[in-house]
């Protein structure tokens, strides 16, 4: 079986050659429209022998086993004739495919992958290289639902060093924990309306297939996940991923999720489970506030997913989010007005604190998970911080964060009694009362590190952090202000 790592590094080595091809976020979006037709195509021959009718939406003469294969015959397009199909034939009609309310969401899929994609590749020889490499590859070996993860992880590594593209992944060692802690059952619906390229739902996937035991609860497993993505690369990366998972029609889906009245989802577009990891610090499109109740409008893309959440939460459904620390000590409107939401109408149970090298080399800003459910009001949050393991100053790409290392938030989780740190003196587990939280001003920045880790932010991130400890430190000092002028009877 072929090193999958080693896979990626020889397409990426290839493509550097290539003078069309700018940077490592062109190289992987070239790579994955070329893998996502060889996938397809694997997909398509298993359907064509379990639905005899089956036809597919794609030309013969543009599908895979019919241009991409080279029999070693002389007769494989190369060179400028196969530049000159890819760009004139190939990406005009995949864009352009007919589809109607009857087309099949397997098929449908197609086209939204190609509508964004693009072919920057210029020298026909070294495409047919890449081609070639990809085409050898054997997916039947990959069969077993976790193999084919190496791959992604070695393309997901790669997107470190690929700037802004960079933002969408989540360590596989988080999206595990998080899974596990709201242990999703077959039959309940999981939703992650950021999905980037589907970490949360392969996870989720993951726990739900040893649940499956007969073909009613295989058809449950194939309808159990739902995502939207923004981006067409991680979208393209997501739709690939549930297709290796044998997700044959994914429910993931090209948009916006703040693109819409959060006020008219009906109950069937609400989720029993809702994982995510929403971008933050960046710009809200124009108009995305106004579908928001006024009292959760924000600048911040992390608050208007908060919201999001809470109105697409079915009853007694559960949620894990994770949010940057902005978020818990944050006091404007907004972010107020979701917290005291969260403690008022939902059971706002446990935050996990997280290090702030977890998502090193994105970004150094430390980050939470907020567990909630919608089947009670807030009695007490529990908070729990996740310490640096022995013998590491910071996690980093060649030491990354293991699910090993959520070993004490694991025990921790069923016991829940609070934990002191002797040497600092700081808790490490606590509860707060709803009460506690309200005399605080609803800041739950509460049971943080005694001492910053060793980080370096740019220089954006280092203004945003600034921007967001003034506003809260202005909060809290107008809210004195306005305590000491009502003693004085200078205020009523």
């Amino acid at each position: 079986m072929v090193n999958l790592g080693a896979f990626v590094k020889k397409l990426q080595n290839i493509m550097r050659s290539d003078a069309g091809i700018n940077g490592d976020a062109q190289r992987i979006e070239q790579m994955v429209w070329i893998l996502f037709l060889k996938v397809y195509d694997v997909k398509e021959d298993e359907w064509e022998l379990l639905y005899p009718h089956y036809q597919s939406i794609i030309p013969v003469r543009l599908r895979w086993k019919n241009w991409a294969k080279d029999n070693k015959d002389g007769k494989a397009l190369t060179g400028q004739a196969l530049l000159d199909f890819v760009n004139n034939e190939l990406f005009p009609r995949l864009k352009t495919l007919p589809v109607s309310v009857h087309t099949e969401q397997k098929q449908i899929i197609v086209r939204d992958v190609f509508t964004d994609s693009n072919n920057y590749m210029k020298d026909g020889i070294l495409l047919r290289q890449v081609i070639n490499e990809i085409d050898a590859l054997e997916i039947a070996e990959y069969k077993d639902r976790h193999a084919f993860n190496e791959i992604y992880e070695s393309i997901l590594k790669s997107l470190q060093s690929a700037g802004n593209a960079g933002e969408f992944y989540t360590p596989r060692a988080v999206t595990d924990f998080m899974v596990q802690m709201v242990d999703p059952k077959l039959g309940e619906t999981i939703g992650d309306l950021a999905c980037g390229t589907g970490g949360f739902l392969t996870s989720s996937l993951n726990q739900l297939w040893d649940q499956v035991n007969t073909v009613p609860d295989r058809d449950q497993y194939v309808r159990s996940v739902y995502g939207m993505e923004l981006k067409p690369l991680p979208y393209l990366l997501c739709i690939t991923n549930l297709l290796l998972h044998n997700i044959d029609s994914p429910l993931i889906f090209h948009g916006d999720s703040l693109d819409r009245d959060i006020r008219s989802f009906s109950e069937d577009e609400k989720f029993d489970i809702i994982l995510m990891n929403p971008p933050y610090g960046g710009a809200v499109t124009p108009g995305a506030k106004t579908n928001f109740p006024v009292e959760y409008q924000s600048s911040e893309t992390v608050d208007l997913f908060m919201a999001l959440a809470i109105y697409r939460l079915k009853r007694n459904g559960r949620a894990a989010i994770i949010t940057p620390d902005g978020f818990l000590f944050g006091t404007d409107g907004a972010k107020t007005a979701i917290k005291k939401r969260l403690l008022e109408e939902f059971n706002l149970h446990t935050i996990i604190r997280l290090p702030g090298s977890v998502f090193s080399p994105y970004t150094s800003i430390t980050t939470n998970i907020l567990f909630f459910d919608n089947a009670k009001k807030t009695d007490q949050v529990w908070y729990y911080r996740v310490d640096m393991p022995e013998g590491f100053k910071h996690f980093s790409k060649t030491k990354p964060m293991e699910l090993k290392h959520f070993e004490g938030a694991i025990s921790w989780w069923k016991e829940r009694e609070d934990i002191q740190d002797e040497e600092t003196q700081t808790f490490k587990a606590r509860a707060f009362t709803v009460k506690d939280l309200e005399a605080l001003g609803y800041n739950l920045d509460q049971c943080g590190y005694p001492s910053a880790e060793e980080e370096i932010l740019s220089p954006e991130e280092t203004i945003r952090q600034f921007h967001e400890k003034r506003d809260a430190l202005n909060a809290k000092i107008d809210k004195q202000l306005a305590e000491i002028e009502r003693l004085l009877g200078l205020k009523a």
